[in-house]
């Protein structure tokens, strides 16, 4: 294992000194010699200390699992992994990368010969700027849900769900046909999907361009106009909440929805028939993804990246990572042998689904959407012209960055 120098020791010491008081020490172990640090969930740490132990065993090297809430490991990882506070390996979701590569705070991977191992657009989805950065375990993405008694066959289109939904309502069946949370850009994107609509153009390799704005496209109106005719004929919700909507559903006055794994346990214990199937017409969803990834700040980089391919990257402990999710396993062996048939149907909802954009200018996004997507579903505003003004405003957060980071680049030119 490589060691410290002295010097670089006094440094870190140093910088250990000017920590700003909102990062707490006492949640986190400082990475020492002869260890490995894992920032792991609770559903994820119990996994990693037991293959832990293994590796330990081997190597003589302990693996010192740290146990931190999921949304906090992000937000610790920018103030620790500089002051050497931080761990050696953390678990995360793919589009942290954005902010975590930019700032120079990840390691690249190389998996070798166990790449092809993984699901590809898990990969691709961990693959910043060519670069790979994590060992995904997981993805997660929404799928159709229907009510099976209600509606047997899956609909082929969003024509076909409009129709059934006008069919069952105007019966007195259900309360509404459609159901879909109001200022969600995640839910709503595979509606857009469907029609042609996109956030960011992609190059040939599947990079995002954030100068290439989709909001405001023909597609991305036509599903806004699609949802705006269904609420406005009674047959999909104006406004609704996330639990609005699945209580809808799980109660049978819905008779559809577009949700994912995260509901299955609530479905279940409704006992509400369900089926699940791909997006309508061709409709594709965001590909999340889950993976361990590497700290620039690693005392033993490749020993870290050891551990990962070699005990994480194994069947056994990729079914134990599954079987603590409840989501599909990125990893093909386990992916292929999963006999529950909604986890294997949301898996082939999102075989080919684009991964969630990580780049940074997707921060620009989230809001300007939301706000679109609700002045459409209150119908405060024609589709064409709130998406028109998402997008607007889009391009002006991404052009201001741009002109805030030119000087500085300049500068450093002139030096």
């Amino acid at each position: 294992m490589k060691r410290h120098s002295v010097l670089l020791t006094l440094i870190l010491v140093a910088v250990i000194g000017i920590v700003p008081v909102a990062y707490k020490p006492a949640a986190v172990v400082a990475q020492e010699e002869g260890q490995l640090v894992v920032w792991a969930d609770e559903n994820r740490a119990p996994i990693i200390e037991e293959i832990g132990a293994a590796f330990e065993e081997e190597y003589g090297i302990p693996i010192v699992v740290q146990e931190l809430g999921f949304g906090d490991i992000r937000d610790q990882m920018k103030v620790a992994g500089p002051a050497g506070e931080g761990p050696d390996i953390l678990i995360g979701a793919h589009d942290w990368l954005g902010e975590l590569v930019i700032s120079g705070l990840l390691a690249p991977i190389d998996l070798g010969d166990k790449a092809e191992l993984f699901a590809p657009a898990a990969l691709q989805a961990f693959t910043y700027d060519g670069q790979l950065y994590g060992l995904p375990y997981a993805t997660e993405n929404v799928a159709f849900f229907r009510n099976s008694e209600l509606v047997p066959d899956a609909p082929e289109t969003w024509e076909d769900v409009a129709a059934i939904s006008a069919e069952l309502v105007d019966a007195g069946t259900v309360q509404y046909g459609y159901v879909l949370q109001g200022a969600d850009t995640y839910h709503f994107f595979p509606l857009m999907s469907s029609f042609g609509g996109y956030i960011f153009g992609t190059d040939e390799a599947g990079t995002y361009n954030p100068q290439d704005v989709g909001l405001d496209n023909e597609g991305t109106i036509e599903a806004g106009e699609w949802i705006d005719t269904m609420i406005e004929n009674g047959y999909a919700p104006g406004e609704a909440d996330w639990d609005t909507v699945h209580s809808l559903f799980e109660t049978g006055q819905a008779a559809m929805i577009v949700t994912g794994p995260w509901a299955l346990d609530r479905f279940r214990e409704a006992g509400v028939p369900y089926a699940i199937s791909n997006i309508p017409s061709g409709g594709k969803p965001f590909l999340g993804a889950q993976g361990f990834m590497i700290s620039a700040f690693s005392s033993d980089p490749l020993l870290a990246q050891a551990f990962l391919t070699e005990y994480v990257a194994t069947e056994e402990t990729m079914q134990a990572l599954f079987e603590a999710g409840g989501r599909p396993s990125a990893f093909l062996p386990v992916l292929d042998a999963t006999e529950d048939p909604d986890i294997a149907a949301l898996g082939e909802a999102g075989a080919e689904a684009p991964p969630m954009p990580a780049i940074p200018e997707m921060s620009a996004v989230w809001d300007a959407v939301n706000n679109a997507i609700t002045l459409t579903f209150q119908q405060q505003s024609e589709p064409a012209d709130a998406f028109a003004t998402a997008a607007e405003q889009v391009r002006s957060a991404i052009a201001g960055e741009a002109a805030e980071e030119e000087p500085a680049a300049t500068e450093e030119a002139s030096e």
